[in-house]
């Protein structure tokens, strides 16, 4: 699978002229690094901004010990802001040298070109191809010998659950199928407790629901060169996803502006019975919270909504194939550097650091192996294992922008109750001219 340097970028269509025209010669590394400053762009980190402020800063030190040069650290806020800045830089040849991208935009960043093709010298500058969890190397490229992303942290989405309420409900075990989710949800509501806390205003979560629920029906939301974003499935993924507030009423009114961290902290009150989509970055804010030695994680539920089990087409995913890979910039000046920063942060005793600060999974492989007789991290394990990578097109950022965006549309109707039908249809078919689109460009 091949895919043309500019075909996801709108507007992009010179840019081998321009990566030309701007691109600089490695640096030579050692003492004529004193004095270099190395750009790197990676996300906000909203859930914990000091600690994050302050792992920077000591990432900061520890290159310039090494290398005698700066790091200067430029965030974005959201999945617009990445795809924002990934067109620019690679529009203008110039900007970060370093992009810590999530795992599904990692196709578009390698759409554009403009990225190092990582070869043997450049996974030995790391460490090599076998410091990682093999796993998450799964979307790095199109495939092994088209690779562009070093594999940082791994988060493959769960759920956590309250035991106590769960148990004081009589529910005997978490919802394996997305209507025992609902219905158990609906056991859980009562007074001002409710059965599932869920982040309607967030930049990341809306379409991984969407996602999860259609392809376990039967359908991948692309298939070839073909949106499939009007399927039954795909409506019904919406619905279900909206009822649980305007329908089911499980949902505390107020999620309709909960981002992830904000419903991370309304479950952490201990008055939820389900934090429906986290990760291990989760676990620092429950374990100071009321729902402390009183929650668990469990996966989530791999049976599409209106099924007790999945059609013979449908897929086991209980996650995204998620986390961060790590892109070295082509028009980069300071390649060794760059490359030097990918090894200090992928390095075992780093990787173990900033899980303990932030919660996200090593990709180091043994960095991970270390953290296997941690019980309460078996369900990430296992969920980590039926992970299921978005297809590797230039087009999918577009994609889950426009799945995102029927969400989007809709948070003002949410709280005046259930969305008309046709309504959703019309938005699912502006998600769908918009997708369909995108894929023809990246032909």
């Amino acid at each position: 699978m091949r895919y043309g340097r500019a075909t996801a970028l709108a507007g992009a269509t010179v840019l081998v002229a321009a990566l030309t025209a701007c691109g600089g010669g490695d640096d030579d590394g050692g003492d004529g690094d004193a004095g270099k400053t190395l750009n790197v762009l990676i996300s906000a980190n909203t859930q914990y901004p000091e600690e994050f402020q302050a792992w920077q800063k000591s990432i900061s030190d520890k290159f310039k010990a090494q290398t005698g040069a700066e790091v200067k650290f430029e965030t974005f806020a959201s999945a617009n802001d990445e795809l924002t800045k990934i067109q620019t830089s690679v529009v203008s040849g110039s900007g970060p040298d370093v992009y810590a991208v999530g795992t599904t935009f990692t196709p578009t960043a390698y759409s554009t070109g403009a990225f190092v093709k990582l070869g043997d010298d450049e996974w030995k500058k790391i460490g090599g191809k076998e410091k990682f969890v093999p796993a998450t190397l799964g979307i790095s490229g199109p495939d092994e010998q088209n690779q562009v992303g070093v594999p940082w942290v791994s988060r493959p989405f769960v759920m956590a659950y309250n035991t106590e309420l769960l148990k004081a409900a009589g529910i005997d075990k978490p919802a394996a199928t997305w209507d025992e989710l609902t219905a158990q949800a609906k056991q859980l509501t009562t007074g001002d407790q409710y059965g599932l806390a869920i982040a309607y205003k967030d930049n990341f979560d809306p379409w991984k629901f969407v996602w999860g629920m259609s392809i376990q029906a039967g359908d991948p939301l692309v298939d070839g060169k073909t949106a499939k974003l009007q399927d039954p499935a795909v409506q019904k993924a919406y619905q279900t996803y909206f009822g649980w507030l305007t329908n089911d009423k499980v949902v505390d009114p107020a999620a309709i502006g909960w981002t992830n961290p904000q419903a991370v902290a309304a479950f952490a009150k201990g008055k939820t019975g389900y934090f429906a989509l986290t990760t291990a970055t989760a676990i620092n804010s429950l374990d100071q919270g009321a729902v402390k030695g009183k929650w668990a994680f469990t996966l989530l539920p791999t049976v599409p909504p209106g099924a007790t089990s999945r059609p013979g087409n449908g897929v086991e995913a209980a996650s995204i194939l998620s986390g961060d890979n790590l892109l070295v910039a082509d028009y980069s000046k300071n390649k060794d550097l760059a490359f030097e920063y990918v090894k200090l942060v992928t390095d075992q005793d780093q990787q173990l650091d900033y899980y303990k600060k932030f919660g996200n999974l090593p990709a180091n492989a043994a960095a991970l192996q270390s953290l296997q007789s941690d019980p309460k991290l078996a369900p990430l394990t296992e969920a980590a294992k039926k992970s299921v990578a978005t297809p590797f097109t230039g087009a999918w950022a577009d994609i889950q922008l426009a799945l995102t965006n029927v969400v989007v549309q809709s948070l003002p109707d949410l709280a005046k109750g259930p969305i008309p039908a046709a309504t959703l249809d019309t938005r699912i078919a502006d998600a769908q001219k918009k997708a369909q689109s995108s894929l023809d460009r990246a032909k």
